[in-house]
């Protein structure tokens, strides 16, 4: 029952796209078709292939180990605040733990390494290879395979910048691709971060993110093509070059990885501080309403009743769908970083670990209000001759961004 829930969801959501679609094709059904079956192919391969599984293994030790790393490092710079020998006894297991010099430090790291990598052509070579297969199997430009490629890796400003150059010959249909498929990923910079977040609620937390992103891509380009359809302005392109490092050494990468890491963690740390705070002024104002079914109101609430039915859709049972829909609805309007925090805190028996599960992979991206503005500044910087089209299709990304991850979401929930 809960699988042929799944299923319907599934058909649902993509149903969805098609009606919030600028031009409804008749032959639709063959980019869903496409689409769907990529994303399930992809996700039985990572999913049930005991060698997938292996690997999933030893890409949360390697979270961990980096995990175990920054530590050193936040230990010797802050002492006990970043995980340091306490200079007294904790009064209960965690008491100790402070976000902002334990955990936030990560995207330091992991910031470094990923200019480290790019230096050392590793990330380009990956990115090379999934552009190929995108190509390959949803037929889909050069420019759009590597840009959607790089989005697994790299935030959603950053993958543009791989092909830059190709950037004004993207149709208005492949245009939004590269959007949604920002929308529709986390970047390499808070992966491991999240992974951290999640360690207690699910095994191999790591390897669950990955795929998350790796299923959502040929998600994010099926939806995009429904929702804003258009041929391949660039379609005789199929060899995309990367631009090399800029970078002259080894030093010179990580020195600008870190200073690029402390932008990056500022701004998350800006984020998390006025977001809770307007959470909680928010609830402070509606919690003077009368109180509905012997509670008061709260944004929690609220986003719960309405994300409800669409996280039915993925599977979760009713019974559990506030509690699953308030995580969704945290992820779209205030960013994906509290939803994982708010979900890590629940208590046991909130959730059964299949909605765990569903619920690591649907709120797996950035479509949310914030991330808008990050991507439409980057965009519209790289061209601004076409601020007006990126504009008018930020909105489009956030729904498109949000159901390619709801899909994800259906997908496991078959699957698992």
């Amino acid at each position: 029952m809960e699988i042929v829930q799944s299923l319907t969801g599934l058909l649902a959501l993509s149903g969805l796209a098609w009606l919030f679609g600028e031009r409804r094709r008749i032959n639709a059904w063959k980019t869903v078709a496409v689409g769907l079956a990529a994303q399930l192919i992809v996700a039985a391969i990572l999913l049930d292939i005991q060698f997938a599984r292996q690997v999933f293994s030893w890409l949360n030790a390697a979270v961990l180990a980096l995990q175990d790393a920054t530590r050193a490092g936040t230990s010797f710079v802050f002492g006990y605040l970043g995980g340091g020998a306490l200079p007294f006894t904790e009064s209960y297991p965690g008491a100790a733990f402070v976000l902002a010099f334990q955990a936030l430090p990560l995207i330091l790291v992991t910031s470094a390494l990923t200019a480290l990598l790019y230096h050392l052509r590793i990330l380009p070579l990956v990115v090379r290879a999934f552009a190929w297969a995108l190509q390959r199997t949803l037929g889909v430009s050069g420019t759009v395979g590597v840009s959607a490629a790089a989005n697994i890796f790299v935030g959603m400003v950053e993958a543009p910048l791989f092909v830059r150059p190709y950037l004004s010959g993207l149709s208005r249909s492949e245009l939004f691709m590269v959007m949604t498929c920002g929308m529709a990923t986390i970047a390499g910079t808070v992966f491991a971060l999240y992974a951290t977040f999640l360690a207690g609620v699910i095994d191999n937390a790591a390897g669950h993110l990955l795929t998350a992103s790796l299923i959502s891509v040929p998600a994010a380009i099926m939806v995009a093509r429904l929702m804003v359809p258009g041929e391949c302005a660039d379609s005789a392109i199929s060899n995309v070059d990367l631009p090399p490092s800029s970078d002259r050494s080894t030093m010179d990468a990580i020195t600008r990885g870190t200073i690029e890491g402390v932008g990056l963690l500022l701004n998350v740390t800006a984020m998390l501080i006025v977001l809770v705070a307007l959470v909680s002024l928010f609830d402070m104002v509606i919690g003077l309403l009368p109180e509905v079914a012997g509670m008061p109101l709260s944004l929690e609430r609220i986003l719960g009743w309405v994300m409800a039915p669409v996280v039915w859709l993925m599977g979760v049972p009713w019974d559990e769908a506030p509690t699953a829909g308030s995580l969704m609805g945290t992820k779209v309007v205030l960013n994906e970083l509290l939803a994982y925090l708010k979900m890590a805190a629940l208590p046991d028996g909130a959730l059964s670990p299949r909605s765990r599960l569903i619920m690591t992979y649907a709120i797996c991206g950035f479509a949310n209000f914030g991330s808008l503005g990050i991507m439409l500044g980057g965009l519209c910087a790289m061209m601004p001759e076409r601020r007006e089209e990126i504009v008018g299709l930020g909105m489009k990304s956030i729904v498109s961004g949000t159901l390619a991850t709801c899909l994800t979401g259906a997908v496991v929930g078959i699957l698992g």
